[in-house]
């Protein structure tokens, strides 16, 4: 299924000298980086990753605004951050540094991946790279071409349960969060998105 999707990316971006974006949008669970990863593989070494969690607010600043609880939600992130790399790594060539979100740390590393200069199309992957709000609407005129991820709630919530127990949480925790922070995200994404170019069937 990711070697035909790759095919289908192939053919509607077509050749060209400029560097394309594709947007893998979906909620929280439903397989955007493992997708992108393996996208990115198919692809060969013209395509390369970008990863919207890179763009996370970091944890102090998220307790000093009173929102450390809703980390994930689209209001935590520096979308303009997000905006500019992008906005760099449409106006040459050269190679862009960008962020990457560690899991296991629970922060982003900044200048953790390097987009080369024979990338020619960039894979972005998140989960609000769709949403009609601004300011992620304002990402709308920079993509060449969009996939939305569908997955039903509850595979996605099991999913989710199953990440949080794997990090060493207990299961009341991993419940708790899942509950009042990935859930409301989920349902922010299924209501609030744009339609994309293509459907891609993830659960």
């Amino acid at each position: 299924m990711t070697e035909a999707l790759a095919a289908t990316i192939r053919s509607r971006l077509g050749a060209g000298p400029s560097r394309r974006f594709v947007a893998l949008a979906g909620p929280p669970g439903s397989g955007k980086s493992t997708l992108a990863e393996g996208l990115a593989r198919a692809l060969g070494p013209a395509a390369a990753v970008l990863p919207m969690d890179g763009y996370h607010l970091d944890n102090a600043l998220l307790e000093a605004r009173g929102q450390r609880s809703r980390k994930g939600a689209p209001w935590t992130f520096d979308v303009d951050g997000l905006a500019r790399d992008l906005a760099r790594l449409r106006a040459d060539d050269r190679a862009v540094l960008v962020p990457v979100f560690d899991r296991a740390l629970d922060l982003s590393r900044g200048s953790a991946r390097e987009i080369g200069p024979a990338v020619r199309i960039v894979l972005v992957e998140g989960n609000y790279l769709l949403l009609r709000a601004p300011p992620w609407s304002d990402l709308a005129r920079l993509w060449d071409l969009t996939i939305r991820l569908s997955v039903p709630e509850p595979v996605l919530e099991a999913r989710l349960l199953a990440r949080w127990r794997a990090l060493g949480w207990s299961d009341e925790r991993a419940r708790d969060w899942v509950r009042s922070n990935d859930l409301p995200n989920i349902r922010a994404v299924g209501e609030g998105s744009a339609e994309a170019d293509l459907i891609h069937p993830a659960g």
